[in-house]
């Protein structure tokens, strides 16, 4: 009968212990009990640590789906880059896009083993683990190339936090994930997937995320077009990006080039000669541009509030939305110019408030060495600079100045405007003589630098601000749009958020009102004499005055808009109703509160740029209701189409989508708010306005066929121009933020707002011809007529106009009236004769 056999373990044991010779047991036997026991709990406790330590690991699917944080961009109208959002300025490249030597040099000075090695090094492990528990310094070269792409990964999953600890139990966990992503990368990807990974995830400084932002911050070049020594710079960076910087420490950043190319020479990557050739080329590097503030930064800020609303800051700020504005540079470039110019001569018309300060003698020579650090590599042509006065002279025509090291003049000529500021004062008639109690010495003031040497302007920083808008009324497109007179200064948008009185600017909704529901015409009668209303609300009496400060009596329309008088467009609000302009107001695209009272039809009730300068392109489109359009196209980062406002008459974009775009406008029918009639007969109402002797005649000096109104508020806080040609509307608003004081008693709308409008519609428009207002349809007749009292004109009128009636409404035919038909006397919409001259003079006197 067999004899059943003892339990496996003690047959091994058995076996184990068992005499090798007499009286013998070999030591190794009677160790290898306790080293199994040890080796199992090694393996229990390096099992549980890795379920520890791996538990919530970014998953590997991330490096496989590679979708990392990327920069959305902002392109204006004509392609050019407008604006960036980001977290991390990354641009993700193809592989095959990354230059080989860029490959090669990171290789060299990182990891020169990288193709050989499982992901990681220890003897870098061991380097690194004495570098920072003994020497207590920061890891250097401790980390495979495969551990920094693993730590990238933590970093852009589970944010900086988890990289940012360096040492004690925190450092050691962070370490051994770090370890176990890397072993998973090198396992589940390619050595040319993971050194992908790392080209377009590695910080490089200075807000580059990878090899491409870093190519387009420091050389503006794409990475397949860097040249040798601008590889190794960039392939220096990853140790240490500030440390290395090529704009805060040059020779460091050229010692840490110099490495990368010895090792990339000792790994026979490049020879001798291209080593010598790049080690002795010199760092030109670009200074990181703020394309945000530096293009367009009151519409980047507009649209980037826009897209937040919509798509929330997270995708913005991450996901690479390609954005396309409808602002074109050119354009938005004129209009900055214009406002800054006009702007700062407006302000100089308030007067001089004074130097920014006074500086003691025994500190001129302190303040000049200061001063000349901050002059140091600037351009000084045409820039506003701080000056110290050193002397005036004894007939105070000149001032003597210090700017720097250097010396020079202001003479009386750049300064007759630095009176002291009295809104009583009209400043066409209050220039200064002398500078003598102006300026002393010691005093610390601003110039410009003027053509010939030594020479400076005085200037000064102003406290007027001014806005525009300018939009195309074919496609909708806002074309430019500034702000403010400076973004660093103050982000407010008063284009858009500024809710401010119009005045007279005003004055065409409620005429225009008065011809579609009153029938009124160029040659209605209205009384230009004194009116007396009393505020029940507040027991106040209100006297409007005509800013002449007199009354003509009757007088037809076309005179009472052209000379912007005020009681006629308080009668012609009376007769239109209260309520009913109110409604009208709102219809054509007024979104602010209309006051109901009669200080309506002298623009009292508050509006955005924005809704007035929609209303005159609405009066454009021959009433119907123009949309303001900034956003033409956004896509998201695989190039799919999240929206798309794209017009018919948009020369940028492909025929394909205008086909398209044209095909959905049969879709989306504009609101006709007004008869194209009303509309017509109200722009030709405004081209009058804008031909001498009218309040806009300066606008003549386009040499164009212009429409348009002035705006000027009746406490001078406001002064308005909005204007347009054919194809281009455009609104212009100066003033001050606050009603601390007002401007001068010069200051109204044809000229503060028109000559920026002017300026700026000159640039924009030139070479581009405008045609006609055309009429909107066979309702218009065009009739002969006495300018001064509105009736038909006979062979003895003196000056006969051609003025646009809705048939059946127009004058009555009296005995001797000439015809009615547009080929006598003026043409329809034709200039005056001189009329660009006449505007010339007068630009000329008003400025």
């Amino acid at each position: 009968m067999p004899q059943p056999q003892a339990p496996m373990y003690r047959r091994i044991y058995a076996r184990l212990t068992a005499d090798r010779g007499p009286g013998k047991k070999k030591l190794w036997v009677l160790l290898a009990i306790p080293l199994a026991v040890l080796f199992c709990l090694f393996l229990a406790t390096a099992a549980a640590g890795y379920l520890y330590f791996a538990h919530g690991l970014p998953s590997i699917e991330w490096a496989r789906h590679y979708r990392p944080s990327i920069v959305s961009t902002v392109w204006s109208g004509d392609e050019q880059l407008a604006g960036e959002f980001y977290n991390e300025r990354r641009v993700v490249v193809p592989y095959e896009k990354i230059p080989q030597r860029l490959k090669q040099a990171v290789i060299a000075s990182e990891d020169k083993d990288f193709f050989e090695h499982g992901g990681l090094s220890f003897t870098g492990l061991v380097r690194g683990l004495y570098q920072t528990y003994v020497r207590h310094k920061r890891i250097v070269g401790g980390s495979t190339l495969s551990q920094q792409t693993a730590k990238a990964i933590m970093a852009s999953v589970e944010g900086d936090k988890s990289v940012r600890v360096r040492t004690g139990r925190k450092g050691v966990e962070r370490k051994a994930r770090e370890f176990i992503l890397t072993r998973r990368l090198e396992t589940n990807f390619d050595k040319e997937h993971i050194l992908w990974l790392y080209l377009n995830e590695v910080y490089l400084g200075h807000h580059s995320y990878g090899v491409q932002a870093a190519a387009e911050n420091y050389f503006r070049k794409n990475v397949w077009e860097l040249t040798l020594p601008e590889i190794a710079l960039i392939a220096g960076l990853p140790q240490a990006p500030s440390e290395f910087s090529p704009f805060a420490h040059p020779e460091k950043a050229k010692n840490r080039r110099s490495y990368v190319l010895r090792r990339m020479f000792e790994e026979g990557m490049i020879t001798a000669r291209e080593r010598k050739e790049a080690d002795e080329a010199p760092i030109n590097v670009y200074p990181v541009q703020d394309i945000f503030r530096e293009t367009s930064p009151y519409v980047t800020e507009h649209i980037r509030r826009d897209l937040v609303a919509r798509y929330g800051n997270e995708r913005l700020l991450n996901d690479g939305l390609k954005v396309y504005a409808t602002v074109d540079l050119e354009r938005e470039r004129d209009a900055v110019a214009a406002t800054i110019k006009g702007v700062i001569e407006a302000d100089k018309r308030q007067g001089f408030r004074g130097a920014l300060l006074h500086l003691p003698h025994k500190e001129w020579d302190d303040f000049s060495r200061k001063e000349q650090a901050f002059l140091e590599g600037e351009g000084k042509s045409d820039e506003v600079i701080a000056a110290l006065v050193t002397g005036v002279a004894k007939d105070g025509k000149t001032v003597n100045v210090r700017v720097g090291k250097g010396e020079g003049t202001v003479s009386i000529d750049t300064a007759w405007w630095a009176r002291k500021p009295n809104p009583e004062v009209n400043s066409e008639y209050s220039k200064i003589t002398t500078l003598k109690g102006v300026v002393a010495p010691g005093d610390v003031v601003l110039v410009r630098a003027s053509d010939k040497q030594g020479e400076y302007a005085l200037e000064q920083d102003p406290k007027l601000q001014g806005a525009i808008i300018s939009t195309d009324p074919n496609s909708g497109y806002v074309v430019a749009m500034i702000g403010g007179y400076d973004f660093e200064k103050s982000e407010f948008n008063r284009a858009f958020q500024a809710c401010r009185q119009p005045g007279s600017a005003f004055k065409p909704l409620v005429y225009s009102a008065a011809i579609e529901q009153r029938a009124f015409t160029a040659s209605t009668i209205l009384l230009d004499a004194p009116i007396v209303t009393d505020d029940d609300s507040t027991g106040r009496r209100w006297k409007p005055q005509n800013y002449e400060e007199e009354f003509k009596g009757e007088v037809p329309v076309r005179l009472a808009l052209i000379h912007s008088m005020n009681t006629p467009a308080i009668r012609t609000l009376q007769a239109v109703g209260v309520k009913s302009a109110a409604a009208w107001a709102h219809k054509l695209g007024i979104t602010t509160k209309i006051n109901e009272d009669l200080s309506m039809a002298l623009g009292s009730s508050c509006v955005y740029l924005s809704d007035l300068t929609g209303v005159y392109a609405t009066f454009n489109r021959m009433g119907r209701k123009a949309k303001m359009i900034y956003l033409r196209r956004v896509l998201d980062r695989d190039g799919r189409i999240l929206e798309d406002h794209s017009s018919f008459y948009d020369p940028w974009t492909w025929l394909s989508d205008r086909v398209a775009a044209g095909y959905a406008k049969l879709y989306d029918v504009p609101e006709q708010v007004m008869a194209p009639e009303t509309a017509f007969l109200m722009q030709q109402l405004m081209t009058e306005v804008c031909k001498p002797p009218g309040t806009g005649g300066r606008a003549a000096a386009l040499a164009k066929p212009v429409a348009g109104k002035t705006g000027t508020t009746n406490d001078l806080f406001d002064a308005w121009f909005m204007g347009y040609t054919r194809d281009l509307v455009t609104g212009v608003w100066v003033g001050y933020d606050t009603y601390e004081s007002p401007m001068d008693k010069y200051a109204t709308g044809g000229h503060y707002a028109l000559p920026i409008w002017l300026d700026y519609m000159q640039k924009a428009l030139k070479g581009v011809p405008q045609g006609e207002f055309e009429s909107p349809s066979e309702n218009i007749t065009w009739v002969s007529v006495d300018g001064e009292t509105g009736k038909r004109a006979t062979p003895e009128t003196r000056q006969p106009v051609m003025e646009a009636y809705l048939k059946g409404n127009e004058p009555p035919d009296e005995s001797g009236a000439v015809a009615t038909t547009p080929g006598q006397g003026q043409q329809p919409g034709q200039q005056a004769p001189n009329a660009a001259q006449a505007a010339d003079q007068m630009l000329k006197g008003g400025l």
